[in-house]
C-alpha cells in the first residue's frame, strides 16, 4: 500500500508541475505559486472537518510548519534557478538533491532496504536525472549554469519530504495544514515586499487553483505513504514525478521526448518494478 500511494503521489506531483508550468509560461511565477498554494490551503481546510477526528501532537504541527518553510524556500530557489540558469543543469540537480537528502538520512538512521530495492533506488535516482534533462539550445549554452541555487533548492525540497515523513498517522491532515499555512505566508510576504499583483486572467487563475489542489493531493498521498512505509523506497518512487510531467507534455502539448528523457522514462518503470519487488 505505501508504494502504491507513493506512485500515485508521483503522478499527481507531475500533473501539478505540468499545470504550473503552463500557467507560468503566461504569468509571473510568484502570483501563480501564491494562488496555487492558497488553493491547497483552502482545500485541506475544507476537508479536515469531514474526516475522522485526528490527534496531532505539537511535534507533528512543528514538523508540518518546518516542511512548509523548507518547501516554500525550495520552490522560490527553483524558480530563481530556472529563470537565471540552464534548465538542463537545474532540473536534474534539484531532483537528485531532493531525493538524496531523505534517502541518505533514512539509511543513516538505520533503514536497510534489500538489495533489489537498493538497485531500484539507484536506478530511480538515475531515471530522475535522465528524465529531467532538457535539450540545450545555443542560447542556453551561454547562460550561467544555476548549479548553486539548484542544489540549494534540492536540499530544501528534500528537507520538506523528510519533515513530512516525521509526522504520525494519528495527526491526520493537520501537518499539511500547517505546512501550507507557512508556505502561503512566506509567498504572501514575498509578493508584498516585491509589490507584485496577484491578479490573473480567469482561465489562468482556474489552472493555478487546479494545480494547487492536485499538488495538495500529491502531498497527502506522499505523507501517508511515508508514515506507513520505509522512507527511502517511498521517497524515490514519489520523486519519479518528472516522468509524469514529460509524459503529460508529450500527450497534451505534443512535445517530443529527447533520447535522455526516453531512457529516463524506461529506467523509471524498471525502478518501480525493482522497488516494489524488493519490498515483497
Amino acid at each position: 500500500m505505501p508504494y502504491l500511494l507513493a506512485i500515485l503521489s508521483a503522478v499527481c506531483y507531475g500533473a501539478a508541475d505540468f499545470t504550473g508550468g503552463i500557467v507560468t509560461r503566461r504569468a509571473s511565477a510568484i502570483p501563480v505559486v501564491l494562488i496555487s498554494q492558497a488553493s491547497g490551503l483552502v482545500l485541506v481546510a475544507l476537508v479536515l472537518p469531514l474526516l475522522p477526528a485526528a490527534s496531532p501532537r505539537p511535534a507533528d504541527l512543528w514538523w508540518g510548519a518546518g516542511a512548509g518553510l523548507a518547501g516554500g524556500i525550495g520552490v522560490a530557489l527553483l524558480y530563481y534557478a530556472l529563470a537565471t540558469g540552464t534548465m538542463s543543469v537545474v532540473a536534474p540537480t534539484t531532483a537528485v538533491a531532493a531525493v538524496g537528502i531523505p534517502v541518505i538520512t533514512s539509511v543513516a538512521l538505520g533503514e536497510r532496504p534489500g538489495w533489489i530495492a537498493v538497485a531500484g533506488i539507484a536506478l530511480g535516482i538515475a531515471a530522475i536525472t535522465l528524465v529531467s534533462r532538457q535539450t540545450q539550445t545555443a542560447a542556453q549554452a551561454t547562460r550561467p549554469s544555476g548549479l548553486r541555487p539548484a542544489l540549494l533548492s534540492g536540499v530544501a525540497i528534500g528537507l520538506f519530504l523528510l519533515a513530512l515523513a516525521q509526522t504520525r498517522p494519528a495527526s491526520g491532515l493537520w501537518p499539511l495544514l500547517m505546512a501550507r499555512l507557512t508556505s502561503v505566508s512566506l509567498f504572501a510576504v514575498i509578493a508584498i515586499a516585491q509589490r507584485r499583483s496577484v491578479r490573473l486572467p480567469i482561465r489562468l487563475f482556474g489552472l493555478a487553483v487546479a494545480g494547487g489542489a492536485v499538488d495538495m493531493l500529491a502531498n497527502t498521498l506522499y505523507m501517508f505513504a511515508a508514515q506507513i512505509g520505509p522512507l527511502s523506497p517511498v521517497v524515490t518512487l514519489c520523486s519519479l514525478y518528472p516522468a509524469s510531467t514529460v509524459l503529460l507534455a508529450r500527450a497534451v502539448l505534443g512535445e517530443r521526448l529527447n533520447a535522455w528523457q526516453t531512457a529516463g522514462v524506461a529506467a523509471a518503470l524498471v525502478a518501480v518494478v525493482l522497488i516494489v519487488r524488493g519490498a515483497g
